[in-house]
């Protein structure tokens, strides 16, 4: 891995930027992309492409255009599949993020998802939301 900060951002955000490129998590995952690299796990790709693929969405953003958001994600993104499972969270659906946080030496997990936040900092990771991502990587 190269040394550029390394960035975790959850399904939630993921699909607020695909959806609303301008909205808060839009301007996270342009900041993570111009800043470092963006982790992706096969886990959470094939979460992010399920809920990609939903229906309720097409009033928002096309299907194609969110397959062509996927696409990209998935060319700019690093792989990194964890050796280990890690059972801490709340909902054990959001383990697979810590998982690649701490398996990828992830600077930041960026969620809006309440019980990932309240394990900030979990492993040197810092756990926090859209906004104070922003807020944290424009003052590096």
């Amino acid at each position: 891995m190269t040394d550029a900060p390394r960035y975790v951002l959850d399904t939630g955000v993921l699909i607020s930027a695909a959806l609303f490129e301008g909205s808060v998590p839009g301007q996270a995952l342009g900041a993570a992309l111009r800043n470092g690299e963006l982790l992706l796990s096969s886990a959470t790709a094939q979460e992010l492409q399920e809920v990609l693929g939903r229906p309720k969405f097409d009033r928002y953003v096309r299907a194609a255009t969110r397959g062509r958001f996927l696409a990209a994600l998935l060319r700019r993104a690093r792989i990194v599949e964890p050796e280990a499972s890690i059972h801490v969270c709340r909902d054990p659906r959001d383990d697979k993020f810590l998982d690649l946080a701490v398996a990828g030496r992830a600077s930041f997990l960026v969620t809006g998802d309440g019980d990932l936040l309240v394990l900030h900092p979990f492993r040197n990771v810092a756990i926090v939301t859209p906004a104070e991502f922003l807020d944290a990587v424009s003052t590096r």
